[in-house]
């Protein structure tokens, strides 16, 4: 059960949300018939070491729900108490992601990051309202909203994916709804600053791309950074937020411009490494095997990643003064701790 009530979850992630969140992918055994238990704690583990504050069990991976909620099981109690642990609410229908949050909630999960399943294709704001409104309703969890090109609702509901009159209905609905991951119409900083004008006093506003987030925040106040893959970058991104929150925004300018080389190389193999409105999630354990994670295999079906990808991945760690592992690749598909 969680540490609140759902009237209670808005004043608890403000309190609570304050860092960055980073994403723990399942790790699985060799022979790919379950999961690793020892990669997932090591993992945990790891995250905590590098200062986040809490990790998305992720679930847009081959994995059933009862493992899903087993994987969220060991994150708990690996975690311990202090660590947010966020559901990963992307399964394929509306029913499931209702049976998930629950599944979750029991799970020991603190947080919902909504998702919107593949063949959900809204034609109006009032679907969306309605999708949103049943998950939110269906759990005791405080909810992250998420507006989001990947969804596809963008141009044809409204370019900012959900738009704020939408969120307006959703927040003053859902009491649970707690934090807005403002990613509408990426690539674009606008929904962040609407988000944050219009509904910063209520609810948190996460800002998860670094590139945005590092800015943006010596001009406006963000206290989280939830989800993304900020495990590339091992512990800078807890650093740079904690010297954000400080305001010693001169020394997180020079991390901006520490990581710029990496940065450029991530962002200019998205297209390559994506391949359309899917994130890799073989590339982003890969971005973590490079900082100690423990990468290993995934089942089909997977997006792949080749010799080119992964050198430059670990180049661009180099040419930003980082140490990745140097471990030849072939150990990144096996991981580093086998079952």
């Amino acid at each position: 059960m969680p540490a609140y009530t759902r009237t209670e979850a808005r004043d608890w992630a403000r309190e609570k949300l304050v860092g960055a969140v980073n994403c723990t992918i399942p790790s699985f055994t060799a022979d790919l018939r379950g999961i690793n238990e020892q990669g997932i704690r090591h993992d945990i583990r790891l995250a905590q070491q590098h200062g986040f504050l809490g990790t998305l069990g992720v679930s847009e991976v081959s994995i059933t729900l009862p493992e899903y909620l087993d994987f969220l099981r060991i994150v708990r109690d690996e975690a311990g108490d202090d660590f947010v642990v966020v559901h990963h609410g992307s399964w394929s229908t509306l029913e499931q992601n209702i049976e998930a949050v629950r599944g979750a909630e029991e799970a020991g999960a603190d947080l919902v990051l909504l998702s919107y399943p593949p063949n959900f294709y809204p034609e109006s704001e009032q679907e969306i309202y309605d999708y949103t409104k049943a998950v939110c309703d269906a759990t005791n969890l405080a909810v992250m909203l998420f507006p989001m090109f990947l969804w596809g609702f963008s141009p044809r509901v409204h370019p900012s994916d959900i738009p704020t009159r939408l969120i307006r209905r959703l927040i003053d609905d859902c009491p649970n709804i707690a934090v807005i991951k403002a990613e509408g119409g990426f690539p674009s900083i606008q929904s962040a600053i609407e988000c944050h004008r219009l509904f910063g006093d209520e609810v948190v506003i996460s800002v998860p791309i670094e590139s945005e987030l590092i800015p943006l925040a010596q001009v406006m106040p963000i206290q989280l950074s939830a989800t993304s893959d900020h495990e590339y970058y091992g512990p800078m991104i807890p650093r740079v937020m904690q010297l954000l929150r400080e305001g010693k925004y001169d020394d997180a300018t020079d991390i901006y411009w520490q990581l710029h080389p990496a940065r450029k190389i991530k962002g200019g193999l998205a297209p390559v490494l994506n391949g359309g409105a899917f994130i890799n999630r073989q590339a982003w354990k890969f971005q973590g095997w490079l900082q100690g994670y423990n990468g290993g295999p995934l089942r089909q079906p997977t997006q792949r990643i080749h010799d080119a990808q992964m050198h430059a991945l670990r180049k661009g760690l180099l040419d930003a003064g980082l140490e990745p592992s140097m471990d030849p690749f072939r150990e990144f598909f096996i991981g580093r701790n086998p079952a």
